[in-house]
């Protein structure tokens, strides 16, 4: 698949830069593969546009993982936490990654060696205790932190929000038959595609797991909703290997045979990414691209802090 087939149009004030009011205050995109029907609702709709499914959510919760210091002699540095490897060690984004040398201290981070592509490894001291790790497109600061967390969000370990399930209130969650996954989301959700074909980006792998109870019932269910890209990751990853926990490097892309996944919530994503990559593998190639040019005519609001989408 040609990348630029990822490319799309989007007027610079359709990128949503706050959270909607309140969570489930959004607009739901609806579309049905077997008739081609798109409706246009409320996300509080969404339990009436449902047929039984399962609900799959990740549960990840965000560290506050981005870190702003000083270099040694002056200047300033970013590090943002990605994941961590043992006891005090992580493997993060580190800029300005040329003027960085390993043994360097900033604060509580010493750089320990360079990983490439502006990845370093660091030992941290203490827990992460900087901000929200908000995408570089949103430009006004977050007056409230838990408006990047899931309501459902449990076991610290994401770089990136699950940005699909940050709809969900526990009102409307009381409506549905859910069951819980996690992937802690890493540079491979949000690292944009840089060469010319798809199949040729390399992934780095995700952790995730699920527990036995909860696949038992996801493997037994009659048809499942996954909530977000994330969650079609960790579905499609354990049907393939039978492994319930480990790192996914599973890359959707058209064609695929999803063989747990039947109807997908996601947000509206960023050209050139993975997650659109996914989306075009779940709803197809032209049906996404016609998909988004009607969501930007409609004037939905896009990436993080979006509308939503649900293909049936």
């Amino acid at each position: 698949m040609r990348t630029k087939q990822l490319d799309y149009d989007l007027p610079k004030e359709l990128i949503a830069q706050r959270p909607p009011e309140r969570r489930e205050a959004s607009r739901l995109l609806v579309y049905r593969r077997a008739t081609g029907e798109v409706l246009h609702r409320r996300f509080t709709d969404l339990p009436d546009e449902l047929g039984g499914e399962l609900v799959v959510v990740n549960d990840t919760r965000v560290v506050p993982a981005r870190l702003r210091l000083r270099r040694p002699g002056g200047g300033e540095a970013e590090v943002l936490l990605l994941e961590r490897v043992e006891n005090g060690v992580w493997e993060a984004l580190a800029r300005p990654s040329r003027r960085l040398r390993a043994g360097q201290r900033m604060g509580q981070v010493e750089l320990l060696e360079p990983l490439g592509e502006g990845r370093w490894r660091v030992r941290l001291e203490g827990e992460p205790d900087g901000e929200a790790p908000l995408p570089p497109y949103i430009h006004e600061p977050l007056s409230d932190p838990s408006r990047y967390q899931t309501v459902y969000a449990d076991e610290a370990g994401s770089a990136a929000a699950p940005t699909a399930g940050l709809h969900f209130t526990p009102e409307l969650l009381a409506r549905l038959d859910v069951a819980r996954v996690t992937l802690h989301v890493g540079l491979d959700t949000f690292r944009p595609l840089a060469t010319d074909t798809v199949e040729a980006h390399r992934l780095h792998g995700e952790r995730y797991h699920v527990a036995p109870e909860a696949w038992r019932r996801i493997a037994a269910a009659e048809r499942v909703l996954a909530v977000g890209t994330t969650t079609v990751r960790v579905l499609e990853t354990v049907v393939r290997t039978g492994e319930l926990e480990g790192r996914s490097t599973l890359f959707v892309v058209p064609p695929f045979a999803f063989r747990r996944v039947d109807a997908l919530l996601t947000n509206f994503h960023l050209p050139r990414s993975t997650l659109l990559a996914l989306v075009m593998a779940f709803a197809g190639v032209e049906e996404t691209r016609e998909l988004y040019r009607l969501a930007v005519a409609e004037r939905y609001r896009f990436y993080s802090f979006g509308d939503a989408m649900l293909i049936l």
